[in-house]
């Protein structure tokens, strides 16, 4: 029976294939990082660790990381691990660690979108919720500015002085 070959479906809700197996993979994935154990998220050298060990994990199991997957890995909070990577809180021992992770995984979001490997709406989503990408448009306002002479301004005075009085 292991020889028999489910096709792939196309989800009826997006243009994503779905390969058979897929669910079973990605929650097995999931659950494989939440069942790490608690690290000292105050120690440096396990936060590196664990960092480490997610990425590991992710090849093994041939799945994309995720900041979320990241996140679950480390058992902190999006709003925690920003404050490391701003330098905001342990500049000293985490800010480095973390924006180094940042950036493997930007990186990889970077090579996936231009490769076709992700849905270019969920790409830019994405981009903008974990990398700080933002659609942008400024307009530089510059005031016209004329130049007034003393002319001009005694023309200007003479229209008023010609108005009826009250």
């Amino acid at each position: 029976m292991s020889d028999i070959k489910l096709p792939k479906t196309k989800n009826q809700n997006t243009s994503e294939i779905v390969d058979p197996g897929d669910n079973t993979k990605f929650l097995s994935h999931a659950l494989a990082v939440r069942n790490m154990p608690p690290i000292d998220t105050s120690d440096p050298v396990q936060v590196q660790q664990r960092i480490s060990d997610y990425f590991t994990l992710c090849v093994q199991n041939d799945v994309k990381p995720s900041v979320k997957g990241f996140l679950n890995a480390l058992r902190v909070a999006k709003s925690t691990l920003w404050e490391w990577k701003q330098g905001n809180f342990r500049a000293g021992t985490h800010q480095q660690i973390i924006c180094e992770a940042y950036d493997v995984l930007e990186a990889l979001w970077e090579d996936y979108m231009m490769n076709g490997k992700i849905n270019p709406v969920s790409g830019i989503f994405l981009g903008k919720n974990n990398f700080g990408y933002q659609d942008k448009q400024e307009y530089v306002l510059t005031p016209n500015q004329q130049q007034i002479t003393p002319e001009d301004v005694k023309l200007i005075e003479s229209k008023y002085e010609e108005l009826p009085g009250e």
